[in-house]
């Protein structure tokens, strides 16, 4: 079993800044893929950003230039820096990721924290 800590989720003004924290515990052997999806209210939940276990990042286009993904694999944590937050950025952020639990690969999700974005 995998667990899946979140943090940073708050409440900020248009333009404003955040830092989300997830960090894994549990068994598993390796970690792959790491990632933050979020889901707005009447919404699907969308993919926001990831990074695999070499470092490669991908963005939705929406955060782009905007969001930073990243990794520390000592902290077995993964982050995701906003800055110039917006309106549409408001939504429960979900945290991710795909771990080897010794016999097969496995994708695990936080419960979610919230971002608010309000002028």
């Amino acid at each position: 079993q995998v667990q899946l800590e979140e943090s940073g989720g708050d409440s900020v003004e248009l333009g404003g800044s955040l830092r989300l924290s997830c960090a894994a515990s549990g068994m598993f052997s390796s970690i792959n893929y790491m990632g933050w999806s979020r889901q707005a209210p009447g919404k699907q939940r969308e993919l926001v950003a990831s990074i695999t276990s070499g470092g490669r990042t991908t963005y939705a286009d929406s955060v782009k230039g905007r969001f930073t993904i990243s990794r520390d694999d000592a902290k077995i944590t993964v982050y995701l820096e906003m800055n110039s937050l917006k309106s549409e950025d408001t939504a429960v952020y979900y945290c991710n990721v795909n771990v080897h639990t010794g016999r097969t690969w496995r994708n695990y999700w936080g419960q979610g924290t919230q971002v608010t974005v309000s002028s």
